[in-house]
């Protein structure tokens, strides 16, 4: 079957923000490991073409880190490379002072579909708060730059942070529909341990990042959000008609996807899993009741520069049986705003049992955080978008027994 979706992580960044606690890394300009990463990552995607991996792929996404602080050239190689396994939908991550224009040309030449612009905001105190180096104008600027390029406009926007009020929220809102963009995503900031924010605010919980302030502007978001034409299709990504990316919906739907870089996830069917064995032996064998594999790549940035292949690298492995994938299906179905279909609830229930599930769903409705479809699915309700885990949880505890996690280096030993 192979994967639906590929995504490849870039690592890199000109430097890291007070909240990133991502696989990534300061790394001066032009530093020659970023060619050689970019060489690697452009030959594990054609292994992974003669292995059968992405037969079937449809979409791409290229992540970080920051793959615009790439330049021109390394950039335009590596998306050219993903590109003729990614026909419906290519993204690319971008930060606004790496957005120079001979980088913006290399995106469209080389075949990206979609750029996301990580804006976070557009008040300058704001940004400072969050370490970024770019400033309001830039941002805006990068976004405008993209929508005139005929790509696909995408931003992200950050919430409940250090000094934003309500009043600067909105305007963020106003500043970046204002540059024509088709797709917003909205986070609130999470204050992760070992981050720049993470040591600041280690021994406190600041009232700007309470959970009813997050409430309040994801609220505010879509009021603004919805009022110019962009609809909520996930938890926190909204787009106008025709604008949703594909990409994070495979995410969300079961599609199977292959994740190529240090710190890059991956899911595949059992069979899948078996192909890349073929190229990385020293995995271990799937026992025999997996129905899904989850990859994490935990190779380093050099290590994987250095790389002949993915059999050199080393991978966090995690083993789904089927009944705990339908479960996860479920939970992961319900950040949709559409929800979960019959078909798959019906799955559910042949799996995990229909009193069990009929007990969950039952669960779920009583709290008010989901609410039936005419269809006979599922989809969770306001309160159950601004309560996600609540919900994601109900479903989540449906998974019988323990996933069987395995960490595996794969690079050879120090004699070979």
């Amino acid at each position: 079957m192979g994967a639906g979706a590929l995504y490849v992580h870039v690592p890199f960044c000109r430097s890291k923000c007070a909240y990133c606690d991502f696989s990534s890394w300061a790394t001066r300009a032009g530093d020659p490991l970023m060619g050689a990463y970019v060489a690697s990552a452009a030959h594990m995607v054609r292994q992974a073409e003669s292995l059968g991996l992405l037969t079937g792929c449809r979409t791409g996404y290229l992540g970080g880190g920051t793959p615009t602080y790439l330049g021109a050239d390394d950039l335009r190689s590596l998306v050219a490379a993903m590109a003729p396994h990614c026909p419906r939908e290519l993204s690319v991550e971008a930060n606004p002072d790496s957005l120079a224009p001979d980088v913006l040309d290399a995106l469209a030449d080389a075949g990206a579909t979609r750029v996301s612009v990580g804006v976070q905001s557009t008040n300058a105190a704001e940004l400072e708060a969050l370490g970024r180096v770019h400033g309001p104008e830039q941002a805006l600027d990068a976004l405008s730059r993209v929508a005139a390029a005929g790509l696909d406009a995408s931003c992200d926007l950050m919430c409940a942070t250090p000094l934003q009020t309500e009043d600067s929220w909105e305007k963020s809102l106003a500043d970046v529909l204002s540059c024509g963009v088709g797709h917003v995503s909205v986070y609130p900031l999470q204050i992760e341990d070992g981050t720049a924010l993470g040591r600041r605010y280690a021994d406190e919980d600041p009232a700007f990042n309470a959970e009813d302030v997050q409430a309040a502007r994801m609220e505010a978001a879509e009021r603004a959000l919805g009022a110019a034409g962009l609809a909520r299709y996930e938890v926190a990504s909204y787009a106008r008609p025709g604008k949703a990316c594909a990409h994070n919906q495979a995410y969300w739907t079961d599609v199977p996807y292959l994740g190529i870089g240090t710190g890059a996830s991956g899911m595949l069917g059992a069979g899948d899993y078996e192909l890349l064995r073929t190229a990385a032996p020293r995995l271990p064998k799937a026992p025999a009741d997996a129905w899904r594999v989850r990859l994490t790549v935990t190779s380093g940035r050099r290590a994987f520069a250095e790389a002949a292949g993915m059999g050199e690298l080393s991978y966090d492995l995690e083993f789904l049986t089927e009944p705990q994938a339908a479960a996860e299906d479920l939970m992961l179905g319900m950040r949709l705003s559409e929800g979960v279909g019959e078909d798959l609830l019906a799955h559910a229930r042949d799996v995990l049992g229909a009193q069990a599930v009929d007990s969950a769903v039952a669960e779920a409705r009583r709290e008010g955080l989901a609410q039936a479809r005419a269809d006979g699915g599922l989809a969770p309700t306001r309160r159950g978008w601004l309560l996600g885990n609540e919900l994601y949880g109900i479903m989540w505890d449906l998974a019988p027994g323990t996933v069987r996690e395995v960490g595996i280096s794969c690079a050879p030993a120090p004699h070979e």
